[in-house]
């Protein structure tokens, strides 16, 4: 145990993952904290403390104007944020990030004691698991899986992990599980597009159940509601049909067995 960030970053310089497990009244203050002893190492040429790469925030309900201002400082120094509102996210056989995966029961169920060749990303931590269940049953196992988390202003982006994961030699298939709220799978589609995505994708919004009711819903996440048509769950889906035959594949993810 360490009295302050710096003396551990200072006491193991291997460290490259941070999960920064306070709540919502402290977690701007802390993970700032982080991003500007990096900043200063740096700027330095010290090399005295962590090369941190990625910081996992795992606390929901962070103020959306503290949220992007984490995120902005996270870019400008190319540290990955994981969150706020996140699981975390896993590499079976290596290590994982917070509580992705679940129990122990879980890890053995889905097979994620072994790395595979399927590579996800979702919002919510509960799907995630889902897929780890999924993608053990109808392909050869889960390479990696992140969840971005709920808010509406997660720091990482599905497209930023997508291209990892298309750059990634390890994985041969990658997943998105997009929800309803914000427009992010929009990107997604973009990059298909354009060729930056070049490798097989199936990707599904789950929220389409929000057209039965009269009123707008606002699901678990904070960022799962709609704020215009584009939004929309089923909206997403179209755009994603509409490039069906750029390899998005859009739902049965029983797809990933011809592996």
């Amino acid at each position: 145990v360490y009295s302050s960030s710096l003396k551990a970053m200072k006491k193991h310089k291997d460290v490259e993952i941070v999960v920064n497990f306070a709540s919502f009244r402290s977690v701007y203050e802390s993970t700032l904290e982080l991003l500007d002893l990096i900043r200063k190492d740096r700027d330095t040429g010290a090399n005295e403390l962590a090369n941190i790469r990625c910081i996992a925030i795992i606390a929901e309900g962070v103020p959306e104007s503290q949220a992007r201002a984490i995120r902005d400082e996270a870019r400008e120094l190319g540290v990955v944020i994981i969150g706020p509102a996140t699981v975390g996210g896993i590499v079976p056989g290596c290590f994982r990030i917070g509580n992705a995966g679940g129990m122990i029961d879980n890890i053995i169920d889905s097979k994620l004691y072994r790395s595979g060749s399927v590579a996800y990303v979702s919002r919510s931590g509960g799907m995630s698991n889902e897929l780890n269940n999924i993608i053990s049953r109808e392909a050869d196992g889960v390479a990696e899986g992140i969840a971005i988390g709920g808010d509406r202003y997660p720091s990482s982006t599905f497209l930023d992990h997508l291209l990892r994961y298309e750059a990634n030699p390890k994985v041969k298939f990658m997943v998105l599980l997009g929800e309803v709220g914000g427009d992010e799978e929009y990107r997604v589609i973009d990059a298909v597009k354009s060729g930056k995505i070049k490798k097989p994708l199936v990707a599904w919004c789950v929220g389409t159940c929000a057209k039965i009711f009269p009123y707008e819903v606002q699901f678990g996440h904070a960022g799962a509601l709609a704020k215009g048509q584009l939004e929309t769950a089923d909206a997403k889906n179209k755009a994603m049909i509409e490039v069906r035959e750029t390899k998005i594949y859009l739902g049965a993810l029983s797809i990933c067995s011809p592996l």
